[in-house]
């Protein structure tokens, strides 16, 4: 999940889960949505999805219990019953953590058996109570080799309480999904994922193949967010795809981040203005992310030159010294067929309110 204002939102396709897995369906599209981005629960159109996540809890810092924030209650708790009317097959799950959250917290409740059932506990019961059939762990990032290790046995008894749960209350088992890195490890080929945790425990997992480049971190030129292939470059999601189905991962739990928004620079030269044209960080207010009904409103009122670049496949425009890197609908399009033809379970993006008319949504 990104940063932030960034987006994260679709979902999934093609699986087989064990006996006990609670999802068994064949066609998975799912969207993110939080509060922040202004956008209503009830202006979804929830019948372009088959998973709908609703983002995000906390986790306490000092109880290790995971909550709702006082401001987003009303909204959480009605989340499925509204998203329902429109389309009542519409699965929910409830995301816990994002790319603002503590780190640290993660780290330490994974630790300690008694903070990650403290953790596990209120997470079930929490996902009950506000009506959710699933929740969506939003770690980023377990770091080495120690909190990887903390991730798989989080997950392993995660699972086991949820089965135990489901046993006891004659329920449907909850959905358990985790939004990963791109890469199957964290950036070092000592600090690996835990293969095996996660593919037993977890329904699929959601990689965040995005953010590859943008100017809070690339600022000297711009480049593809989230370019499908990078050739001689690890920042592809294609790369990602691979690397998880090499360390073991089958490609029936793997789910492609696609964003619904974009990152803009500030380029040196208006006249040099492809990828990587050299740039002096962002071209916009703020961290430089912009979703991308505000990129298409930008295009319209800046007469902006658009690119689509069919070889590492992203977009990009152009308007005097800003350039913005995007996603439009030949991308999407593009990587949805990509996932169809690897067999992965599907594709996710971030957020549904980043849509413009539900254009790329509707690309599935």
């Amino acid at each position: 999940m990104a940063i932030n204002i960034i987006p994260l939102f679709f979902s999934i396709f093609l699986v087989s889960f064990q006996p006990y897995f609670s999802v068994g369906q064949t066609v998975v599209k799912g969207g993110y949505w939080f509060p922040g981005s202004g956008f209503a629960v009830s202006d979804i159109n929830s019948t372009l999805f088959t998973h709908l996540f609703c983002a995000f809890a906390d986790v306490n810092s000092q109880t290790y219990q995971v909550t709702i924030s006082t401001s987003n209650q009303a909204q959480f708790q009605t989340f499925t019953k509204t998203v329902q009317q429109k389309n009542p097959s519409v699965k929910t799950l409830l995301s816990i953590g994002g790319g603002g959250s503590d780190v640290n917290t993660f780290a330490s409740m994974a630790s300690q058996s008694s903070s990650r059932k403290s953790f596990i506990d209120s997470s079930i019961t929490l996902a009950r109570s506000n009506n959710f059939l699933g929740l969506d762990l939003d770690w980023e990032y377990p770091s080495d080799s120690t909190q990887m290790n903390n991730f798989g046995t989080l997950l392993t008894e995660w699972r086991a309480a949820v089965v135990t749960e489901a046993k006891s209350s004659g329920k449907t088992p909850l959905m358990l999904s985790a939004a990963v890195l791109y890469l199957s490890y964290y950036y070092s080929s000592s600090v690996t994922y835990p293969i095996q945790a996660i593919s037993n425990s977890l329904d699929w997992i959601n990689l965040m193949a995005y953010d590859f480049y943008g100017p809070g971190w690339s600022p000297s030129s711009t480049g593809p967010p989230a370019a499908l292939y990078n050739s001689g470059n690890l920042e592809s999601g294609d790369n990602g795809v691979r690397s998880w189905i090499q360390a073991g991962m089958s490609a029936k739990k793997l789910v492609l981040g696609l964003p619904f928004y974009g990152w803009s620079w500030r380029l040196t030269n208006s006249n040099n203005n492809g990828l990587f044209a050299p740039a002096n960080g962002q071209g916009l207010a703020g961290d430089g992310s912009i979703g991308y009904n505000q990129i298409k409103q930008y295009i319209t009122q800046n007469r902006a030159t658009k690119v689509f670049n069919v070889t590492v496949v992203t977009d990009y425009c152009y308007s005097g010294t800003t350039w913005i890197g995007y996603d439009d609908t030949q991308s999407i399009s593009t990587k949805v067929a990509y996932a169809k033809g690897k067999g992965l379970l599907g594709y996710f993006a971030w957020h549904v309110g980043a849509d413009d008319n539900w254009a790329l949504s509707s690309k599935g």
